[in-house]
């Protein structure tokens, strides 16, 4: 009798633990910090090894120490800023300035700028570095495809056909770039080595594909689709659809805690959509965490777990703030 009762105490532990584990990570507010100027904002770029934080904002870049919340420099002089690359082992930066037609270089330490880089595809939007390959992407959306930059030389050394309006990608490091195409529903696969497009995936249901994160362990994309509000997972292999997961209105960044098993969307409705991996195959919505309308795109740092929102208010005077928000 004891042993049956030992056991239905058992069978009750298993069958809660995945609420005690939602329980523990839950994301809430940390602290807000307020940046200068004014204008729009676009995507955030952590780097790790020098603890910065980047943060698009209308014409400049904020540059933020993540150890300390305080503003540490600017890079500005720009026309139309969207996003910043990472290059650790140069020390050098990349923005990819859409108004402007370039990617401006930067030095990771002074914030210096270094190069304008001209190029020769308009729409600058999106901007990676790709390990493999050792090159900076920048992903064009007006001319529907990528410039290749050179981040050594400082030069546009080639151009990738997209067949379609890019937004964001991620690279795997090992080989291969995805990146969603926000008018065609569909996601390409990049080889990195000869830079062309050598799959495309059809991403139905998913319609306006826009923020992407990989989980390269278990071959997994994480697409976020604006028009129908899902979060869709991939098979990065094969292309099918695993399954759809239901996000807030608005969607633009997402990304991957390979340690928290964490799937985080930002959306411009006020909303962060926080997914459970529970395996390869299934997930489950385990927390909407209330931010701030139109804070739309993010930042995690894989170390700490927290998460960084950009957000401010039209027509508000010093109104441009960073959400920064950590696990409970």
């Amino acid at each position: 009798m004891k042993n049956y009762f030992l056991s239905l105490l058992g069978i009750a532990l298993l069958a809660t633990a995945p609420s005690v584990l939602h329980a523990q990570q839950k994301y809430v507010l940390d602290t807000k910090i307020a940046l200068p100027g004014e204008g729009g904002y676009d995507y955030l770029s952590i780097d790790k090894a020098n603890n910065r934080l980047y943060v698009s904002h209308g014409t400049a870049v904020n540059v933020v120490d993540i150890a300390t919340n305080k503003v540490v420099g600017i890079i500005d002089g720009m026309q139309g800023v969207h996003g910043i690359a990472i290059v650790n082992k140069l020390n050098r930066g990349f923005i990819s300035d859409g108004r402007g037609d370039a990617a401006i270089a930067f030095d990771l330490k002074t914030f210096a700028k270094i190069a304008t880089i001209p190029l020769s595809n308009k729409g600058a939007d999106a901007i990676i570095y790709d390990p493999a390959s050792d090159k900076v992407l920048v992903f064009n959306g007006d001319s529907k495809n990528a410039s290749i930059v050179d981040p050594k030389g400082l030069k546009q050394i080639g151009t990738i056909i997209l067949g379609g309006a890019p937004e964001f990608a991620v690279a795997d490091g090992k080989g291969k770039i995805y990146n969603n195409l926000e008018d065609k529903n569909s996601l390409d696969v990049i080889d990195a080595k000869t830079l062309k497009v050598i799959k495309n995936y059809p991403l139905a249901p998913c319609g306006g594909p826009t923020g992407i994160a990989l989980d390269d362990k278990n071959h997994r994309l994480f697409t976020g689709c604006r028009e129908n509000k899902g979060l869709s997972v991939v098979d990065a292999v094969s292309g099918k659809v695993i399954t759809t997961l239901p996000i807030g209105a608005g969607v633009d960044a997402v990304e991957y805690d390979a340690e928290t098993k964490l799937v985080i969307v930002s959306n411009g409705d006020a909303t962060t959509t926080i997914i459970k991996q529970l395996s390869a195959d299934k997930y489950e919505v385990v927390q909407t965490l209330a931010t701030q309308n139109r804070a739309k795109t993010l930042a995690l740092d894989k170390v700490t777990h927290k998460i960084y929102l950009s957000v401010g208010v039209r027509g508000t005077a010093n109104s441009f703030t960073v959400l920064v928000y950590k696990l409970q």
